[in-house]
């Protein structure tokens, strides 16, 4: 069976189902392919911060996401059991899937959805045919590729890979409960690793729904046998790695599955092919640590839907030198060189462990208690004044003495 459309988008992903959003509202015919239907769970970004917010409001997205999301109004930043800050922040606990999921419920109706597996695509400077294994066959000006991960289909088309920095970090993701029961006294916390020897750059724990969820970010080896211990003794493990957390947040428990994710950086290369576009993880992956991978996801669809899209089939053709203006974007350019500066400058911090390293870190920790110290100093004065004038109006003015 053989179909057409001006666009088609491989893989229905958060940068996929993002595109397809913001490409049907435009009036564009689109189709959509991904084999699953609802999105399988996947463990990826599950926190939503300030900047990633500003980009959905931006995509028309947030009104989407934001309702299938929990908000946290105030985060706790600790080190070695200390207490340095507490401040107001507006983020957002949600699951990778349900994000998606979120997402596609947005999808326009007149953007078609095959549920599919893409077995090959060839590419021309006119028209390019998407071919699936079920033998459909989708004829297409555009593909833009947003299959994650998946190097099977780029490497048949040519496209290479350089890995920038293999098994760049770990993380761990699960479940925790007070143990004594009811609730945690915080909405979310960031609790940053004791001592450099440790290789962790910082535990997050935020609320989710009716959890609290913890994302563990660290920089271990895949056969390290800490990973193995922190399976199958979550509690016993996390205690040994941070032994001074319980005595902050109180007892706890971790319930349900501990989900273990490695991430090697890499980008794509010899990717200026005809008809042909990358997006999200499928031209480069980021560090989970760092957090910016979803802003990098975000700002190369919000850009090339947009931007390049509207431009590219506004004339005929869709030719290398075409596209490859949304490689060359500076707004894309900035956002991936960002995100990779942030990856290895945060790597390097937290394992910094000769004497200017940790000097440096404890630094930054009295650089926060400061700040804390600062916040909690202007709040007080601030409810005295609002006191004081409360008091003040009931009073009323003073009497005049004849």
């Amino acid at each position: 069976m053989a179909r057409s459309a001006d666009i088609v988008i491989v893989g229905g992903g958060l940068a996929g189902a993002s595109a397809a959003v913001m490409l049907g509202r435009a009036d564009h015919d689109v189709v959509l392919i991904d084999p699953y239907d609802p999105p399988r769970p996947d463990f990826r970004c599950e926190k939503l911060d300030p900047s990633q917010v500003r980009l959905l409001r931006r995509m028309g997205l947030a009104g989407l996401v934001l309702p299938a999301a929990t908000h946290n109004r105030e985060l706790w930043v600790a080190r070695l059991g200390r207490l340095a800050d507490k401040l107001p922040v507006d983020q957002y606990g949600i699951l990778y899937q349900t994000m998606v999921c979120a997402v596609r419920r947005g999808i326009p109706p007149q953007v078609r959805f095959l549920r599919g597996t893409v077995s090959g695509i060839t590419l021309s400077e006119n028209e390019q045919s998407v071919a699936l294994a079920n033998g459909e066959v989708v004829s297409a000006r555009l593909v833009v590729l947003a299959n994650g991960l998946n190097r099977a289909l780029r490497g048949s088309l040519g496209i290479g890979c350089e890995t920038i920095s293999q098994n760049h970090s770990v993380t761990i993701g699960f479940d925790v409960i007070p143990a004594a029961g009811g609730r945690f006294a915080f909405d979310s916390l960031t609790y940053y690793g004791e001592h450099p020897r440790d290789r962790v750059a910082y535990l997050t724990l935020f609320r989710l729904g009716a959890v609290m969820r913890a994302n563990l970010m660290t920089y271990r080896e895949v056969d390290d046998a800490w990973l193995k211990a922190i399976r199958e003794e979550p509690e016993v493990a996390l205690m040994a790695l941070m032994p001074k957390l319980a005595g902050l947040i109180g007892r706890f428990a971790i319930q349900g599955a501990v989900r273990v994710r490695p991430a090697d950086l890499y980008v794509a290369t010899n990717v200026e092919h005809p008809g042909l576009v990358l997006v999200g993880d499928a031209f480069a992956t980021s560090c989970p640590a760092a957090g910016t991978g979803t802003n990098k996801v975000l700002s190369d669809v919000e850009r090339l839907c947009s931007v390049h899209v509207p431009r590219w089939l506004s004339t005929p053709g869709m030719s290398a030198s075409k596209l490859a203006s949304f490689y060359a974007d500076p707004e894309k350019r900035a956002t991936d060189l960002h995100s990779s500066r942030e990856a290895f400058a945060l790597k390097a911090r937290s394992l910094a462990n000769g004497p200017f390293g940790l000097a440096a870190g404890h630094l930054r920790y009295l650089g926060r208690l400061a700040k804390g110290v600062a916040r909690r100093g202007s709040a007080r004065l601030h409810a005295l004044s609002q006191q004081a004038s409360r008091l003040s109006w009931r009073r009323g003015p003073a009497r005049v003495q004849r």
